[in-house]
């Protein structure tokens, strides 16, 4: 008989179980974390090490299988630990495009207690700048490309670099080539739980990106937490609708691995079903369409914009996508009649969609095929090891179900805090909960909503992107007077960036000049697509806040 989904985690993670959850204090809070749980990452590749023969890493014409991948891993610590130097709790950058070289290095840096520091591939060179000396990275492994950026930089920080895939010497760097000794051993290395694993940063509400740090107890149980659905769906069903899971799993890496997604339940969680992890080199619908038909991939996850891509395509139909078991996501919230066009237009795929933040390692509520149809505005139900509260943003106190107020999240999964920022760290984590920034409710089947969003943040296509650190570089044009930045609707994106802006006395600047002077300063994704240049001096509120609201819905009926 099927159980309700509040007897279905009881039964999963009680005692004996393959889930069982236990209390442990973790900085001073009390938190539920899997006992089977490895205890760190380079016992948890021990997963990928069992499938040894099958395929993991495929980039276009290269294929390489989990024996492959994990002893060229192998080889790449060696060479950091006795060539570089690499010690434990040292920082290790990688700057990079997807290639399998990425999935290597960050498997390598973390099996010797190293901390990985992803650095976004779309960065520019003073964004580089700046994430290289805030982490205080000692080695840089970058592509050619990134390698350019931050060349000048590296030199200036005493940061040496490795280079994957170039194609000759290159100054002030050295080669993965010629310094990778295929067949080494890992080396020997203690790790403990509570040891930092990752540094990912995270656009700034201040003007620069925060590094979010998550230990290795964090990621591994945020990865035991997507594994304890999997576990805890089943008994929620009866058996006539319980399905084995596929021989032969595959997934397509389509979000960054700088990302948390692309990295935490995507790259990483392929190492717990054996799953191959076949990788985009850059998004492209009707390519991705042409991988699941070929490689019969039965997971597709990404951002809803992805989906709908792929959906939208006019060669849709012209091929095969019958593989897929499950179509979602995150990064942003889908459209509700995407839940029900999913089910509708892909054979035998349901719709997946999950709420999660770099601070959580991407664990969240999640809501998955009947469930999303029938509520396709939620986020889903917190996982067996977090718990949620709804609390009021001014006193802190917790709201009854179906009332309004903050996200609150806790659990193993959280980061420890943010890289050299004890005041963001403070600010954002008050006694072990983690304030999501996000304004919701619980209804009284336990499923969360996402209302609203009490950051001044801009959603673009999954990519959060901080108003305050897009204005400060906008006030660095010696024309600018006032500049307000917002998001305003996009079909496709969700949002995008607008920007107003009222100038010097004396000065002239056109939308396009402005751009151009972002581009040198910012990612290519937060420069404003929408620039108002007023006349007069941007709205202010009493307190001599901007009224980004008034702006907004000024601008979106000027569009619509």
């Amino acid at each position: 008989m099927p159980l309700s989904y509040e007897e279905a985690v009881a039964q999963a993670t009680g005692p004996g179980q393959m889930f069982e959850l236990v209390p442990v204090t973790v900085n001073g809070a009390t938190v539920k974390v899997f006992k089977s749980a490895p205890p760190n990452l380079r016992e948890f590749y021990a997963f990928g090490r069992m499938h040894a023969d099958k395929p993991f890493v495929i980039y276009e014409d290269e294929r390489r299988t989990y024996a492959e991948t994990m002893a060229a891993a192998d080889a790449v610590a060696a060479a950091l630990v006795e060539h570089f130097g690499i010690k434990k709790g040292d920082r290790v950058a990688v700057a990079m495009r997807n290639y399998p070289e990425w999935v290597i290095a960050f498997i390598a840096i973390t099996s010797i207690g190293a901390i990985s520091v992803s650095m976004n591939a779309w960065w520019t060179e003073d964004e580089m700048d700046y994430a290289l000396e805030d982490s205080g990275a000692t080695l840089l492994i970058a592509d050619p490309e990134r390698y350019e950026r931050s060349v000048a930089s590296a030199k200036r920080l005493g940061c040496r670099i490795l280079v994957a895939r170039a194609d000759g010497p290159l100054p002030e760097a050295e080669l993965w080539q010629d310094v990778v000794t295929p067949g080494k051993a890992l080396p020997d290395v203690t790790i403990d739980p509570d040891d930092d694993a990752t540094i990912l940063y995270t656009s700034g509400t201040t003007g620069r990106p925060k590094g979010a740090v998550s230990t290795h107890r964090a990621i591994v149980n945020a990865l035991m937490g997507y594994a304890s659905r999997i576990g805890i769906e089943p008994l929620m069903r009866e058996p006539d609708e319980i399905t084995a899971p596929p021989e032969n799993p595959g997934t397509i890496l389509a979000v960054p691995l700088f990302h948390v997604t692309g990295c935490v339940p995507v790259m990483l969680g392929c190492l717990i079903s054996g799953s191959k992890l076949v990788v985009m080199r850059k998004w492209d619908a009707e390519k991705a369409l042409e991988m699941i038909e070929r490689e019969r991939i039965t997971s597709f996850i990404g951002v809803p914009t992805q989906t709908i891509d792929m959906l939208q395509h006019p060669k849709f139909n012209d091929y095969d996508t019958s593989s897929l078991l499950q179509i979602g996501g995150g990064g942003a919230p889908p459209p509700p009649a995407l839940m029900k066009q999913i089910d509708s237009d892909f054979k035998g795929g349901r719709p997946g969609f999950g709420y999660g933040m770099t601070e959580t390692n991407s664990l969240g509520p999640g809501i998955t095929g009947d469930d999303a149809l029938a509520k396709p505005t939620s986020a889903g139900r917190i996982p067996a090891c977090m718990e949620a509260e709804i609390r009021d943003p001014a006193t802190f106190e917790n709201l009854p179900v179906g009332e309004r107020g903050e996200i609150w999240f806790k659990g193993p999964n959280l980061i420890r805090g943010y890289w050299n920022k004890p005041e963001a760290t403070a600010e954002t984590i008050v006694d072990g909960w983690l304030r999501t920034g996000d304004i919701g409710h619980l209804d009284e089947d336990g499923f969360i909503y996402v209302d609203d969003r009490l950051k001044d943040m801009v959603l673009r296509g999954g990519e959060n992107i901080y108003c305050a650190e897009v204005e400060a570089a906008i006030y660095d044009h010696p024309a600018i007077h006032e500049a307000a930045v917002y998001g305003l609707p996009h079909e496709r994106l969700g949002e995008e960036v607008a920007a107003s802006i009222y100038l010097r006395d004396g000065e002239s600047l056109t939308a396009e000049e402005l751009q151009d002077f972002l581009r040198t300063k910012l990612a290519a994704f937060k420069v404003p697509t929408v620039i108002e240049i007023r006349t007069e001096p941007l709205p202010r509120n009493p307190a001599g806040k901007f009224l980004k609201r008034e702006l907004r819905d000024s601008m979106a009926a000027a569009s619509a």
